[in-house]
């Protein structure tokens, strides 16, 4: 069985629900990611990258109008976003949301025991085991214990909900994530720490990676092997690092 995360030709619509006007947004979408690869995907705004994420982890606002999608060679198009998480997809949002009321180590809790139910070798035997592991990679990826004891990113700054949530990709243990923006909103220390914990969390669990920004300055520290420019809903021109630089020195009119 191919290890890879694999989309072929994909082609996405919305559908206005006032007027049932549907819009196409990806137009013949085609990647492949393999484990412990860090793919980047750069492209001017309404290019069709959110739209990519989202579909990829099975939002139901977007219908899949052409092409597959598949996860390890098992095709993901007609599961739920649930079923594709627990075989090891993982989307960090642009913008986490607020759950007030659930602790985070219960939310990551919860989580976790749904993403290894068929697993059950994975599982903790009890509450506290659980929590000492959760410390554990919190200490690892420098996330403040503090935050565990509260509502999932009730109050927290941007910096915060995005290192909660890379501890949200390490505790899941991810065979691929799909980083929508998560630099978005980021001061400079946050951005690195954040990316570091990516870089990590890459290491630790050969997971592959594709990473959605505007600019190339996340990726100065997740140096992703390969980078995409995406517009008007397909990918146009794909290469090194090199290109993410060009891209921002020249901007995309004239790819």
């Amino acid at each position: 069985m191919p290890k890879t995360l694999q989309i072929k030709n994909l082609q996405v619509s919305v559908v206005n629900q006032q007027t049932d006007e549907r819009t196409t947004i990806l137009k013949g979408v085609s990647l492949t990611v393999k484990p412990g690869e860090v793919h980047a995907i750069m492209g001017p705004n309404g290019s069709g990258k959110s739209t990519l994420a989202y579909t990829l982890a099975g939002h139901p606002f977007y219908e899949v109008t052409g092409g597959q999608i598949s996860l390890d060679g098992q095709d993901i198009l007609e599961k739920s976003p649930d079923e594709r998480a627990a075989q090891g997809l993982f989307l960090a949002f642009q913008y986490p949301v607020e759950v007030p009321g659930v602790k985070v180590q219960n939310f990551l809790r919860l989580a976790y025991n749904a993403r290894f139910a068929d697993h059950p070798e994975k599982l903790f035997p009890s509450v506290l085991a659980f929590r000492k592991h959760l410390e554990s990679l919190a200490k690892e990826l420098k996330v403040n214990p503090e935050l565990l004891k509260r509502g999932l990113n009730e109050g927290f700054s941007g910096g915060e909900k995005k290192r909660v949530e890379i501890l949200q990709m390490a505790v899941l243990e991810p065979k691929y994530a799909i980083l929508d923006e998560t630099d978005s909103g980021l001061d400079v220390d946050a951005m690195k720490a954040v990316s570091l914990g990516v870089k990590k969390i890459i290491e630790k669990y050969n997971t592959g990676v594709v990473v959605i920004t505007h600019y190339q300055r996340i990726l100065k520290y997740l140096q992703p092997e390969f980078v995409h420019v995406m517009k008007a809903g397909k990918i146009v021109q794909s290469g090194g690092r090199d290109l993410a630089e060009k891209m921002e020195a020249e901007g995309y009119e004239k790819v």
